[in-house]
């Protein structure tokens, strides 16, 4: 069913792309010889650009869910087995006899007695899915999972030497490599979804389900702003927090990211966006992505090429994406609209441009007491991220004034 829909919506955004292009350009007709844009005209343009979107978050809900890999439970462990069981009786009754015991042996890790209880292994696998789907951070760039609680590595900034040499030649030392490092800002993340006993009490209710859709969803929205722009205080460090240049790669200090300067406040032309896409190495084009939200997109399907071609263009079958002069585009409300001094879009490879670490294991302290007759499920997660290789990401600068 989920794929005949697919192919059904593909078929409808086709059409919807052909009607767009259309009235945007008898508007842009329009503009031409009025010198302004007719307003029904304006409505038109508008309405199928509307409709284009729509389409769009459609396709994105059906792809995700044929994606999504069904839940574990297979051959899962008697540990396993054991640990859900003792945690379903925790989060229904508040009963936790045993259940520190069987975390240590289903988890094989060491518990803080006074930290709540780590959510089953399968529970924590579905959260971590839900919330990368929820978040295009997740989606887009690399994700790593830790045990401690602290992570650092080595990258190598260059300055080693080398050269050409006969058999015989003598070979001089060469310099040693530079090497730098990056340490995620890591922070903790909470959620504080209620239930009343009465539902925990009736046993068509899955708990269980409910639980990592209200954290999941909690967490990606708070997380999410901050891996695109959060301070690095008690949270990680987004994107857009790391200082930016006009300079180019071969003379940019490290950590430093690139902006393309667009020459206006609230208008983007695309040689500008073309510049953003041959500022990045070549190597890392591939795999590379725009980044940017709904209402910037907007914008970005009325502009064309010198030959008049769309910029955008949709997928015209299952499995091939919407693109924007050929690359991909993964949407994100976190992004700024298009306005004075803002940046509204990125372009780059955010798998080798930023990072993401989880410390292994999400915890739940069940307080019935606080707000009766609500049991409210305090879940906690450490979280960090920090940029990986400022020569991945590219910026659009808007225009100051």
């Amino acid at each position: 069913m989920p794929d005949q829909e697919l192919k059904e919506l593909i078929e409808q955004q086709n059409t919807a792309f052909e009607k767009f292009k259309k009235a945007n350009n008898d508007r842009l007709v329009s503009i031409e010889e009025k010198g302004k844009a007719d307003p029904l005209l304006e409505e038109k343009v508008n309405k199928a650009n509307d409709d284009l979107s729509a389409i769009a978050s459609q396709l994105a809900e059906i792809e995700k869910k044929l994606n999504r890999p069904g839940a574990g439970g297979d051959g899962e462990s008697k540990e396993v087995s054991e640990h859900k069981a003792a945690y379903g009786k925790f989060m229904r009754k508040g009963t936790e006899d045993g259940l520190r015991d069987l975390e240590r042996k289903a988890l094989n890790v060491t518990t803080d007695a006074d930290g709540g209880y780590a959510v089953p292994e399968e529970l924590d696998r579905n959260i971590l899915q839900l919330m990368q789907d929820v978040s295009p951070m997740r989606a887009e760039c690399t994700v790593r999972q830790i045990g401690g609680a602290t992570y650092k590595q080595l990258v190598n900034l260059g300055g080693a030497a080398s050269g050409w040499v006969d058999e015989d030649d003598a070979r001089t030392e060469t310099d040693t490599p530079t090497l730098g490092t990056i340490t995620p800002v890591m922070g903790e993340i909470y959620a504080n979804p209620s239930a009343t006993q009465t539902m925990l009490d009736d046993v068509f209710f899955n708990a269980e389900s409910w639980l990592s859709d209200e954290v999941a969803r909690t967490f990606a929205e708070a997380e999410g702003a901050a891996f695109v722009s959060g301070d690095g205080s008690k949270k990680p460090k987004g994107i857009l927090a790391y200082t930016s240049a006009t300079t180019a790669d071969s003379s940019r200090a490290f950590g430093t990211l690139q902006h393309i300067a667009a020459a206006g406040t609230a208008a983007i032309t695309s040689d500008e966006l073309l510049d953003m896409v041959y500022a990045l190495k070549k190597g890392m084009r591939m795999g590379a992505k725009w980044m940017l939200n709904s209402m910037s997109l907007k914008y970005i399907r009325k502009l064309q090429d010198n030959d008049g071609n769309y910029l955008w263009q949709p997928g015209i079958q299952a499995g091939q994406p919407t693109t924007l002069m050929g690359y991909g585009i993964a949407e994100n409300e976190d992004m700024a609209d298009i306005a004075a001094s803002a940046v509204p879009i990125m372009f780059g490879n955010f798998k080798r441009g930023y990072l993401i670490v989880d410390r292994m294991g999400i915890r739940t302290l069940r307080d019935p007491y606080t707000n009766k007759p609500y049991v409210h499920f305090y879940t906690t997660k450490r979280v960090g991220g920090c940029l990986w290789d400022s020569n991945a990401i590219k910026l659009l600068q808007m225009a100051a004034s």
